[in-house]
């Protein structure tokens, strides 16, 4: 079995954790991975089973389904593979300081 990369999409980037990650914290009610500060779209699952939860300000995606899609109305979808992923966001410096990378 080959090991899973990370995954980007837009200012999104998934990182494939361990299936034995302890707890992942509070479960949400939504598979929203991302708001767009700047458009209003979102980075979220349209299909397939899956789970998000939030623990100490960091999102965790547990893909529970063969795979999920993860969509954004910019961007292709992707298919997001059976497994537990850390989501980020990018970030990026300028001379005020860092931010986030807005959609």
């Amino acid at each position: 079995m080959t090991e899973m990369q990370p995954i980007r999409q837009g200012d999104v980037i998934l990182r494939p954790l361990s299936n034995t990650t302890p707890s992942l914290g509070r479960q949400l009610p939504h598979l929203t991975l991302a708001e767009g500060e700047v458009t209003g779209h979102s980075h979220r699952i349209s299909e397939g089973q899956a789970e998000l939860y939030e623990k100490d300000g960091t999102l965790y995606l547990r893909v529970l389904s063969p795979e999920a899609t993860l969509t954004h109305e910019e961007h292709n979808a992707l298919s997001i593979p059976q497994g537990t992923w850390q989501v980020r966001i990018q970030r990026e410096y300028e001379p005020e300081g860092w931010h986030y990378v807005a959609d």
